[in-house]
């Protein structure tokens, strides 16, 4: 399921790519230190929901100045231009606004992994294909930098051994190890099975889900 209608996403990518490109270069911020500001600020909960009003309704400039406040730079209406699209920073928000809203990952999240000057760094090649490529790119790098799935991340947590949790949910234990080695899909799982594990862990089901830009964050389980 993508994070919100899909009317709303090529306006997206032009705003939060114009949102980075004003900041860096026409109010002289470095990209890292804006992105922080974006991700404090609650422009980005809103743009990530696809809240009509940020993603359609404003410009790229106008999020900006709204994100950095008034005790940002000051600038000059009507002097800066917006650059080509083929732009590094103009294209790092372009596309990652593809991907949190094909993949559901909140720009925080997405952060926490993958920083925005590695967004950044895969300008080249990846601004010549595809923004699909560039997704399936970034959901290597986000499996890379979490490699534990929810499901194993949160039985740890709970201080519970795979057969321990298996018996409690009435999950079989090789099922469970398949689920945590990514063997077998645990959005495609059985519905009554992750609703098990998530009561035993003392979690939504939602939890345990894995996220992909490919599929957003499934709800498909096997229905009984």
């Amino acid at each position: 399921m993508n994070a919100y209608d899909e009317t709303y996403v090529s306006g997206a990518q032009r705003r939060l790519g114009a949102m980075l490109d004003f900041a860096v270069s026409g109010m002289g911020l470095k990209l890292a230190d804006f992105h922080r500001l974006f991700l404090e600020h609650p422009v980005s909960r809103r743009f990530e929901a696809g809240d009509p009003a940020i993603v359609a309704g404003r410009s790229g400039e106008e999020l900006a100045l709204e994100v950095v406040g008034p005790s940002g730079p000051v600038f000059e209406p009507g002097i800066w231009r917006p650059s080509p699209v083929a732009d590094s920073v103009y294209w790092t928000g372009w596309a990652l606004a593809f991907y949190q809203w094909a993949s559901g990952w909140p720009f925080a999240a997405i952060q926490q992994r993958v920083g925005i000057e590695d967004v950044r760094s895969l300008y080249s090649p990846y601004h010549e294909m595809d923004v699909r490529q560039f997704c399936d790119r970034l959901d290597s790098a986000m499996n890379r930098a979490q490699p534990e799935t929810n499901l194993k991340v949160r039985r740890m947590v709970a201080g519970l051994s795979q057969s321990q949790l298996a018996a409690a949910a009435g999950v079989p234990v090789r099922t469970l190890q398949q689920y945590e080695q990514r063997q077998k899909n645990i959005n495609h799982a059985r519905a009554d099975y992750v609703i098990a594990l998530a009561r035993a862990l003392s979690c939504a089901p939602a939890d345990l889900l894995e996220y992909s830009a490919k599929t957003g964050y499934e709800y498909a389980f096997v229905q009984l």
